[in-house]
């Protein structure tokens, strides 16, 4: 079976100053989550690539034609209804909202900063699978160490881990991506492809524009003004021959059945 690349991007407003008590206006996060959607834009509309749009509902009212217009060839998932705060009624308003904009069913949630809530919640609120999970240790935020690498189910939901290392569980997240020294992510995130039949990575459209100005640190703006694009294309180049890029819901259904 041909491995599986599922490529995402957490579509949202660009929040994170707040997480670092610099203030940016409601309407320059939405500019700025806009901006890296567009710089994306060539990625986006290649045919032979597949991603899911992790999209927050507050961004998809904001603009609700482009979403409509990705959807048509990219799945639209749950990234709940507001980026900086959460109420358990966003799972299910936002996935009705979504599916209302994009006129398609939505399936599935990614939650902020991979946030935790009950299954059955997500359940309730009409998912079919949760891509939330990052199986490894990340000072600070969480210890997942002991979660599967792979693709399993917990009282009906089907759950996507984000990938890790074979070995050590070291994150292949957004911020080893800018990083790492290239060639040993791209061995890292081979390896892992080849041993586990898919690779699950996730990005940020923001971090593909520049946002040096906002005073972050430095490992998170890291080849924001046009270096990072240029690393993100020539991965997808080098995983070409090694996968097929597609969509999270492709991934589960294609896998469903062999999920306990």
């Amino acid at each position: 079976m041909i491995p599986k690349i599922l490529l995402s991007f957490d579509v949202e407003e660009f929040d994170m100053p707040l997480e670092y008590a610099r203030s940016i206006a409601p309407d320059e996060q939405m500019q700025v989550g806009k901006a890296g959607l567009d710089k994306l834009m060539p990625i986006l509309q290649d045919p032979t690539i597949q991603t899911t749009l992790f999209t927050t509902a507050n961004f998809a009212n904001h603009y609700p034609d482009m979403i409509h217009s990705l959807a048509q060839h990219h799945e639209i998932a749950s990234h709940t209804f507001y980026h900086s705060s959460y109420a358990p009624e966003d799972l299910k308003s936002s996935r009705e909202r979504l599916s209302q904009i994009t006129q398609q069913e939505v399936v599935g949630l990614r939650m902020p900063r991979m946030k935790q809530v009950p299954v059955t919640d997500m359940i309730q609120a009409g998912y079919a699978y949760d891509a939330s999970i990052h199986p490894t240790w990340l000072p600070g935020r969480y210890n997942n160490l002991h979660l599967p690498r792979k693709l399993y189910s917990e009282d009906g939901l089907f759950r996507v881990p984000a990938s890790v290392s074979t070995f050590c569980r070291i994150p292949l997240f957004w911020l080893s991506f800018k990083n790492f020294p290239y060639s040993l992510y791209l061995k890292l995130a081979l390896h892992s492809l080849q041993q586990e039949g898919f690779l699950s990575l996730y990005f940020h459209p923001w971090e593909f524009v520049d946002i040096l100005s906002y005073g972050l640190p430095n490992y998170t703006t890291q080849g924001c003004q046009s270096a990072l694009f240029d690393r993100l294309n020539q991965f997808i180049y080098d995983l070409r021959p090694h996968g097929e890029f597609i969509s999270y819901h492709a991934f589960v259904k294609s896998q469903a059945s062999n999920i306990s």
